[in-house]
């Protein structure tokens, strides 16, 4: 058995640890409702994550903490995979819109700095662009 077998891969990983993150924020003002159940199975879909890890993260979530990080570059990756995922069909509805919003505001942006940074995001991702080009652009004057 390989040591990717034992413990999964990165990728993974990261997967798992931006759902438990999804998951925290969902359950944030409280119970997770059934719009809320819907939209973390249909995140849960497109991270691949398991029924019996989607069932240990919602009997856990505070397992994966979100841990925002001082470091703007990195929190601005972290967003950027999450949009990576929520565009994976193309679209971003409502409910993602709202959950995402929370997600910046986890990661320790403010909230109008979340909103200009989702504003911004929403108008620049149309496909898939690297890390460096989705920073660029986000810093970016109009």
């Amino acid at each position: 058995m390989s040591f990717s077998d034992l413990f999964g891969s990165g990728e993974h990983l990261r997967n798992l640890s931006h759902f438990a993150a999804i998951v925290n924020l969902a359950a944030v003002d409280g119970a997770i409702n059934e719009a809320e159940e819907n939209l973390l199975r249909r995140f849960a879909r497109k991270l691949d994550i398991t029924e019996s890890e989607y069932k240990k993260v919602l009997e856990n979530p505070k397992g994966y903490p979100l841990t925002p990080s001082h470091d703007t570059e990195r929190r601005l990756e972290r967003l950027h995979d999450l949009f990576r995922i929520i565009f994976a069909d193309h679209i971003i509805d409502d409910e993602e819109a709202e959950l995402i919003k929370r997600y910046a505001i986890g990661l320790g942006f403010s909230s109008q700095a979340s909103e200009a940074i989702i504003k911004r995001s929403v108008q620049i991702f149309g496909g898939q662009i690297s890390f460096e080009d989705y920073q660029y652009l986000l810093e970016k004057e109009d």
